[in-house]
């Protein structure tokens, strides 16, 4: 099978090549199928945050060399294992495969974390499902436990978690502030039914913005702040919550793991809360599928939507990295391992499939 593999860690916008960081591989052999598992033809994969670090070395998790990157995948099941029981051959699926391996044409995930897509679904789309969607889900449903009426703060709202912690708090009913940079996200996030938008390349002073708006509509503070981003926005969310705020951390795409001020986590009485969605596999796997469940609910009567930015072959798999580490991406940035429609960038475009999260963006460097 064809396949994207990681040689060595480094750079992983560099062009794929023989002895380089990364190389398309035109006769990698086949995973295995364990008891439990099941063999996907691979329709799309999805690259997150995670992905860009595991590749540099930098991720809290570390694979052996060679690997093939890529924690998630839609398609179609060809084999199952004799103990599996959730889904048959035939059915259209999307899977997280935390050891990665989503970068190829067969992938293999176990039962436990392959979810059955509904009649319908865009197949290519679904590949962002079991990452972004139910990363912010768990975070603000089950973690945050947001209200109808609330005052929901997303940072890094322009990428995969962003866009769907946006439309997850809609759907609940809170009032969503979306900080993004540029006009374009801007615009995108308007679109997804942000009630305000703070575009960070033209007003760089994120607090004063915020508390703007909040004196506009006469709320005290924000009362829950979903953040994937860390470094100063971080800090400033912070001083725009209210009273007994909830906090959800789920990564540090800035690059800075912030210090939290434990004086005034003390004095407004905050709670932080951490979420590492891969790990409810492990800990919490019957929260883990409640969560997908009203997901997949909330998809199939259009609530949420994929909002997919660009789409690459397995030869632009370095572009795909790039897309995210410069922040170019609106959305869900997908690696098409079969190559048929695969184009560089697809405007954004909504593909109708909701989506769901796993480590989103979490730059830390070391083990957990």
């Amino acid at each position: 099978m064809r396949a994207l593999v990681c040689n060595r860690l480094g750079d992983p916008t560099q062009p794929p090549a023989p002895g380089a960081v990364l190389s398309v591989d035109t006769n990698h052999k086949p995973p295995q199928l364990p008891k439990d598992g099941v063999r996907i033809k691979v329709a799309a994969a999805s690259v997150n945050f995670a992905d860009t670090l595991l590749v540099q070395g930098k991720y809290q998790e570390k694979l052996p060399l060679p690997f093939i990157p890529g924690s998630e995948v839609s398609g179609t099941v060809t084999e199952v294992g004799p103990k599996v029981s959730r889904v048959r051959v035939g059915d259209k699926v999307c899977a997280v495969l935390l050891g990665g391996g989503a970068f190829a044409e067969e992938a293999v995930a176990n039962q436990s974390a392959v979810f059955p897509l509904p009649p319908g679904s865009d197949e290519v789309a679904a590949a962002g499902l079991p990452v972004a969607f139910g990363t912010s889900h768990l975070g603000l449903i089950y973690r945050a436990r947001l209200q109808p009426g609330q005052m929901l703060l997303v940072l890094g709202a322009g990428g995969g978690v962003g866009t769907a912690a946006v439309q997850i708090g809609k759907k609940v009913g809170a009032t969503v502030i979306a900080v993004a940079q540029g006009g374009e996200k801007a615009s995108m996030l308007r679109e997804l039914g942000a009630d305000c938008v703070v575009d960070t390349a033209q007003t760089p002073d994120l607090r004063k913005e915020v508390q703007k708006y909040l004196k506009e509509r006469g709320a005290k503070g924000v009362d829950v702040v979903y953040d994937p981003v860390g470094g100063k926005q971080f800090k400033d969310a912070l001083r725009v919550v209210k009273w007994g705020a909830q906090i959800v951390i789920i990564g540090f795409a800035s690059g800075e793991i912030p210090a939290v001020p434990a004086n005034i986590v003390m004095v407004k009485n905050v709670t932080v809360h951490g979420l590492y969605w891969g790990s409810h596999m492990q800990h919490a796997p019957k929260v883990l599928l409640e969560s997908m469940k009203e997901l997949m609910g909330w998809y199939r009567d259009g609530s949420i939507k994929v909002q997919v930015s660009q789409k690459y072959s397995l030869e632009e798999g370095h572009k795909a990295f790039a897309a995210l580490m410069r922040r170019e991406a609106r959305g869900k940035v997908l690696v098409l391992p079969g190559g048929g429609g695969a184009s560089k960038s697809s405007g954004g475009e909504e593909m109708g499939a909701p989506v769901l999260g796993w480590a989103g963006g979490a730059s830390m460097t070391s083990k957990l």
